[in-house]
C-alpha cells in the first residue's frame, strides 16, 4: 500500500487545514478530493517568496504567495508528479523534484530549514526503478481510514486484474457471499452498502447497488479503499468506497500492448461437491475456463502544455465448460467476451481553469450452448438450446456494465478561492435470450408428485427452471455537483450541493411465462376447489411478472469547516443534509426522506510536531437510499396468480399438460393481481433512512526513516434499517381494538418499515382509498403467541495494527492485522445466509417469528485477519511479488421450521428440530488462507528504457480449497414419519471454495511514440 506522505514541521494553521479538506470521504457525486490532492509546506524565509509548481507529465503550473508565517497551500492538483520550485525575484532558491500528488491526500513540501528534512526530496522513477522518499510516511493531515494503491502497484502485487481483489487488500474488507457475485463487504455491512467511483462520478449498480461499471485494469492510475471516517462533503455508502482516478495523457506520446493468458490446462481441478452422505451432488472436476486479454493504450498531446489524451481498452475471451448439480442435470459450453474502454481529454484552458473529459465502457456478452448430462453415465446427452446473456450477471446481478461519459471543471478563481463542478451520465441495457432446441417456449417444470420415482418424474425442455430477466431492462443514472472551497484565517471552508438520479427499468418472469406444478389430488388447497372423481394427480398452473421503470432521486447539501485550531492539533467540523425521494412504476413517489442530518468530527494531533506520531478520531453518521430495486415489486404492479387443472396427457416435448381443464378459479397471490399499488400504502409513514453511526480512534508512528506502524479502534452501529414486513396480524389486533373495519380492506402483501420499532401506516380499509392511519407499537407486532420483533441490531466493532515499509532499499512491504467482531440480527440489506437477491426486501422482518433467535455473529464476521503483500526488486531486470491471506472462517448455521410457522414460511427460522438454533451456534467454516506469489523479467536487451516485460503469477499456491460457503438450511418443509421436521439432505453441503489454483502468463511492450 502506498502512504500519503508528509515532511518537515507540520504546517501551521491554513496550510494543513487545506490539507485535511482534500481528505476523502464517500459521495455521490465527487469533485475534489476523490480526484485530485494537495501540497503544502512551509518556508523559513518567506519574504519575497513565491512557490512554483509544474506539472512534469503536462507542464500544468501554479505560482501562489507565502504568507507572513511562511505557509503557502495549493489545492485541487491532478494527481501525478510535480517539481515545486522557491523563487525568490524571479530567481530559483530551491527546488524539490518528483513531487507526488496523491489522490485524496496531500504532501507537505518544505524549504530551507524549515524542518530537519529541508534537504529531502521526493523521487520517482518510472520503469524498474525504486521510487525513494525521505519524506515521513505519516499524513497528518487525514482523519479518515483509507488505502492508496498506484498503477505501479497494482501491477507489481500478485492480483486478480479487477477492481474487487485490489480493494481485498485493505484491512476490514472481506469478500462478499459468492452468490453476489465479485463483490466485498466493508467493516460488517452487506455487500450492497458501498459505492464506486470513477473521476468523481458514482458508477454503482443503479438497481440493487451490488457492484459497479467497471474499466481496463490498466487505465487505473490510483485507486482508493476507503473503510470509514468519511467528511461532511460525502454521504450515501455505510459500507467502504471505492474510488478510481484514471491516468491522463501527457507532454510525450506512449503507447503500449499487452496479452495476458490463463491457460485452462494449467488450472487446478475444482473439487466435486458432496452432501454430507457422500452422495454425488455437483461433478466440478472439468469446469475449468481458459482465458485471453488483450490490452492496449495509447496516451500524449494534441496540443501541447494545453489538451492531452489516454485512451486504452481490454478485450477478453475466456471458454468454459461446465457441469451443473444432479438436479438440473446439465453440461454447458460458454463462451464470454467482454470489451472495456476509457478515454479521456484533459484540457488546461489556463493554468486557472482546468477542463476534462472522460468516457468509458464495460460490455460483456456470454453465449452458453446447453446439453442435457447424463449422470448415472457421466457423458453428455442431447442438446437443449442456447442462454445469451449481455451486460448481464444471471445469478447476481453484479456486473452491470454499460457506458459512462463524465466532464469536470476546476477552477483557481483566488489564491483563497477554488470552485468545482461536475456532471455525469450513465446508460446501459440488460438482455437474456433463451433459445431451445425442441420447442418454441419452454415452462418451467417441477414434479412435486410423492412416490414417483425419480426416471419418472415430469421433466420439461426448460434451460434455467426458474425466473428469468424481462424484456427491455435498462438502467440510466444521472448526477451533478458543485462545491465551493474558502480560505480564511485558520479556516477552511467548503459548501456544497450533490445532486444524483438513479433510474432502472427491470422485472422478472417465471421462464416460458409459466410454471407447471404436479403433485397428488389429495394436495390441492382446500379453497373451493372440487377435484373430479378417479382424479390422481392435478397440475397448477403459476404467473409470475413483474416489471416497472423506477427512479430514485438523492440530493444533499453540506458545509464543512477544516480548521487549524493550533500547530498541531486539526478539527474537521461538518453537517450534510440528504434527501432520498423513491419513486414507483406509474411516476408516483411512495417514500420521501427529507432533513436527514449527518453530523462529522473529526481530529487529528501531531504529536511532536514533525509528522512522526499522529493520534486521530472519528465520529460521523452516515445515509443510505432505499435501493430501486424495492420498487419493481413491493411498490409497483406485479401479476402473480395460481389456477389448478386435470390433464390426461403430457406434452413429451415440453412437459406441460396437453389437454389441461381448469378447476376452480383463478386466485391472485399476495394480493398482486396487476392494478397499480396506492403509493400512500407502501411504506410506513415518515419512515426513516437507513443509517447508521461509525467512531474511530487510531494512530500512526514513523519508525525511522523507512518504517512506519499504528492501531485503529472503529466501532460501527446500524440504527436504522429498512426492509418490509409481511404479516396482517398486527391490522387485524389494531383494528379490533380500535373498532375498525377491515373487513373490505386493501391491505398489501408487505409494508416498508422500520424494524424494531413502532410504525404508522396508511391503510386502505374498504378497498375504495379511504386511508386510515394504523399507528403500530411494538406491542402490536408481538404474535398471538407472544412473540415480538427484537430491536434493531448490527453493531461492528475491530481493531487494526500494521507494519509498513516504505519503498526503499529496493523493496516495499505490509503486514495488516484485524480482530473484529460483527454481530447482530440483520446483516442489512442482504440476506447472506440463503443469498436471497432483494436489497432492503429480504425475509428477514416479515413476521415477529422469523426473528427469533437470529442474535448472533453475522454472515460477514470474520473474527480474524491477516494479510500481508509487497515485492522486491531483486536486479535491475527481475521483480518478484507475493500477497498472503488468511481469515477466519464464516459462521455456520441451522434453519427450519418452526412448531406454529404461523406466517407458513417453512423452513426459515433460526431453529431445528423444533428447538432453538441461535445464529452462528453450529460453529464455524474452515480458516481460509492463500499465497499468490509473481515474478517480473525486463530483460536489458530490449532497450535501455526497460520496456518489454514478461511477467508469471500462480495464485493460490498451495491449492487449498477450503470451503467458503455452505447451504445452511438444515430442514424441509415437510415433516417424517415421527411427526419431526424432515431433514434437509443439502444441509452442510458446500456452495462455494477458494478458488483453485491457477497461473497468469503476461508479456506487454510499452514505447514512445
Amino acid at each position: 500500500m502506498l502512504r500519503i506522505h508528509s515532511g518537515g514541521r507540520v504546517p501551521r494553521r491554513s496550510t494543513l487545514c487545506v490539507a485535511l479538506a482534500l481528505c476523502f470521504a464517500s459521495g455521490s457525486v465527487f469533485a475534489q478530493s476523490n480526484a485530485s490532492g494537495v501540497v503544502f509546506g512551509r518556508v523559513a524565509q518567506p519574504e519575497g517568496a513565491t512557490v512554483h509548481l509544474e506539472n512534469l507529465d503536462t507542464g500544468l503550473a501554479r505560482d501562489t504567495g507565502v504568507d507572513a508565517e511562511g505557509r503557502y497551500r495549493v489545492p485541487s492538483l491532478p494527481i501525478g508528479r510535480y517539481k515545486v520550485t522557491l523563487e525568490r525575484g524571479g530567481q530559483t532558491v530551491e527546488t524539490r523534484d518528483n513531487v507526488q500528488v496523491n489522490i485524496g491526500g496531500g504532501v507537505d513540501v518544505s524549504f530551507a530549514g524549515a524542518s530537519a528534512a529541508t534537504t529531502a526530496s521526493a523521487q520517482t522513477l518510472e520503469g524498474v526503478q525504486v521510487t525513494g522518499n525521505a519524506l515521513p510516511a505519516i499524513d497528518v493531515s487525514s482523519v479518515d481510514s483509507r488505502t492508496v494503491l498506484t498503477s505501479q502497484q497494482l501491477q507489481k502485487i500478485p492480483l486478480a486484474r479487477d477492481v474487487t481483489a485490489a480493494a481485498l487488500l485493505a484491512p476490514g474488507v472481506v469478500s462478499g457471499d459468492s452468490r453476489y457475485g465479485n463483490v466485498a463487504s466493508f467493516g460488517g455491512s452487506s455487500a450492497s452498502e458501498n459505492q464506486y467511483y470513477i473521476n468523481g462520478y458514482a458508477v454503482t449498480n443503479a438497481l440493487t447497488g451490488l457492484g459497479f461499471t467497471s474499466l481496463p485494469f490498466d487505465a487505473i492510475d490510483q485507486q482508493q479503499i476507503y473503510t470509514g471516517g468519511y467528511g461532511a462533503e460525502y454521504g450515501r455508502s455505510t459500507g467502504g468506497v471505492i474510488n478510481i482516478v484514471t491516468k491522463r495523457g501527457g507532454n510525450e506520446w506512449k503507447a503500449g500492448f499487452g496479452l495476458y493468458v490463463t491457460p485452462k490446462g494449467l488450472r487446478q481441478n475444482p473439487k466435486n461437491i458432496y452432501r454430507t452422505n457422500g452422495e454425488l451432488y455437483q461433478y466440478r472436476e472439468e469446469n475449468k475456463s481458459g482465458d485471453t486479454q488483450y490490452t492496449g493504450y495509447i496516451s500524449g498531446p494534441l496540443i501541447k502544455d494545453k489538451l492531452f489524451l489516454f485512451a486504452a481498452g481490454d478485450f477478453t475471451r475466456s471458454n468454459l465448460t461446465s457441469t451443473s448439480n444432479s438436479v438440473t442435470a446439465q453440461r454447458t459450453n460458454q463462451e464470454a467476451k467482454a470489451t472495456k474502454w476509457m478515454a479521456k481529454i484533459d484540457w488546461n484552458i489556463t493554468d486557472n481553469h482546468l477542463l476534462e473529459v472522460t468516457g468509458l465502457g464495460d460490455k460483456s456478452n456470454i453465449e452458453r450452448s446447453v446439453y442435457a448430462y447424463d449422470y448415472a453415465t457421466g457423458n453428455r446427452a442431447q442438446y437443449l438450446g442456447t442462454d445469451n446473456l449481455k451486460n448481464f450477471d444471471a445469478g447476481a446481478g453484479s456486473a452491470p456494465g454499460g457506458d459512462v461519459y463524465i466532464g469536470k471543471y476546476t477552477g483557481y478563481l483566488t489564491d483563497e478561492l477554488t470552485v468545482n463542478a461536475l456532471y455525469g451520465h450513465s446508460y446501459t441495457r440488460h438482455e437474456r435470450n433463451l433459445n431451445y432446441a425442441g420447442a418454441s417456449n419452454c415452462p418451467w417444470i417441477l414434479d412435486n408428485r410423492a412416490g414417483i420415482p425419480a426416471g419418472e418424474k415430469i421433466v420439461g425442455c426448460g434451460l434455467v427452471n426458474g425466473t428469468v430477466l424481462g424484456d427491455g431492462a435498462k438502467d440510466k443514472t444521472k448526477g451533478w455537483r458543485l462545491d465551493v472551497e474558502y480560505h480564511v484565517g485558520d479556516h477552511d471552508l467548503r459548501a456544497g450541493v450533490d445532486n444524483q438520479t438513479l433510474e432502472s427499468y427491470s422485472g422478472n418472469i417465471y421462464e416460458g411465462g409459466y410454471r407447471w406444478i404436479y403433485a397428488a389430488a389429495g394436495d390441492i388447497p382446500s379453497r373451493g376447489i372440487v377435484v373430479p372423481p378417479g382424479v390422481d394427480y392435478f397440475a397448477q398452473k403459476r404467473l409470475f411478472q413483474t416489471g416497472a421503470n423506477v427512479k430514485v432521486e438523492q440530493e444533499a447539501q453540506f458545509i464543512e469547516d477544516k480548521w487549524q485550531i493550533t500547530d498541531r492539533w486539526m478539527a474537521s467540523i461538518g453537517l450534510r443534509n440528504e434527501q432520498f425521494k423513491n419513486i414507483n412504476g406509474d411516476g408516483e413517489t411512495y417514500v420521501k426522506q427529507r432533513h436527514q442530518l449527518a453530523p462529522r468530527l473529526g481530529v487529528t494531533w501531531d504529536v511532536f510536531g514533525d509528522s512522526t506520531f499522529k493520534l486521530y478520531a472519528n465520529a460521523g453518521r452516515y445515509h443510505l437510499a432505499i435501493p430501486s430495486n424495492v420498487a419493481i415489486r413491493g411498490a409497483s404492479a406485479s401479476t402473480y396468480y395460481s389456477e389448478y387443472y386435470t390433464y390426461t396427457r403430457i406434452d413429451p416435448i415440453t412437459g406441460a399438460p396437453a389437454d389441461p381443464v381448469q378447476i376452480g378459479t383463478r386466485a391472485y397471490l399476495n394480493g398482486e393481481d396487476g392494478t397499480p399499488l396506492n403509493p400512500k400504502t407502501i411504506a410506513a409513514v415518515g419512515i426513516k433512512a437507513y443509517y447508521q453511526d461509525e467512531y474511530i480512534l487510531g494512530f500512526d508512528k514513523a519508525l525511522g526513516a523507512n518504517w512506519s506502524f499504528g492501531a485503529k479502534a472503529t466501532y460501527r452501529k446500524l440504527r436504522s434499517s429498512i426492509d418490509d414486513f409481511c404479516d396482517s396480524r398486527p391490522f387485524e389486533k389494531y383494528a379490533a381494538r380500535n373498532g375498525i373495519d377491515i373487513s373490505n380492506a386493501s391491505i398489501p402483501g408487505c409494508y416498508l418499515f422500520n424494524p424494531g420499532e413502532s410504525n404508522t401506516f396508511n391503510v386502505d380499509v374498504d378497498g375504495n382509498g379511504t386511508l386510515v392511519p394504523f399507528h403500530l407499537t411494538k406491542d402490536d407486532f408481538t404474535s398471538p403467541a407472544g412473540v415480538a420483533f427484537p430491536p434493531l441490531k448490527r453493531k461492528y466493532y475491530s481493531l487494526e495494527l500494521y507494519l509498513e515499509h516504505q519503498l526503499a532499499d529496493n523493496w516495499y512491504g505490509r503486514v495488516d492485522y484485524t480482530f473484529s467482531r460483527s454481530y447482530g440480527n440483520s446483516e442489512g440489506q442482504l440476506k447472506s445466509d440463503i443469498g436471497q437477491l432483494d436489497p432492503s426486501v429480504t425475509q428477514d422482518w416479515d413476521a415477529p417469528e422469523i426473528m427469533q433467535y437470529s442474535n448472533g455473529p453475522l454472515p460477514n464476521d470474520r473474527t480474524h485477519q491477516l494479510k500481508a503483500y509487497g515485492y522486491w526488486q531483486a536486479s535491475p531486470e527481475w521483480l518478484v511479488g507475493a500477497n498472503v491471506a488468511m481469515a477466519t472462517g464464516r459462521p455456520k448455521n441451522c434453519l427450519g421450521q418452526d412448531p406454529v410457522d404461523a406466517i407458513q414460511y417453512g423452513a426459515s427460522y433460526f431453529e431445528c428440530g423444533f428447538q432453538p438454533a441461535p445464529r452462528g451456534s453450529r460453529g464455524r467454516l474452515p480458516w481460509t488462507w492463500s499465497l499468490d506469489l509473481n515474478a517480473e523479467y525486463r530483460p536489458m536487451w530490449a532497450g535501455a528504457e526497460q520496456p518489454l516485460a514478461f511477467t508469471a503469477a500462480v495464485f493460490n499456491v498451495a491449492g487449498k480449497q477450503r470451503v467458503v460457503g455452505q447451504v445452511d438450511t438444515g430442514e424441509l418443509d415437510t415433516v417424517d414419519a415421527n411427526g419431526l421436521p424432515a431433514v434437509n439432505p443439502d444441509y452442510r453441503r458446500p456452495i462455494a471454495f477458494q478458488s483453485p489454483r491457477y497461473f497468469r502468463f503476461g508479456v506487454r511492450y510499452d514505447f514512445s511514440l
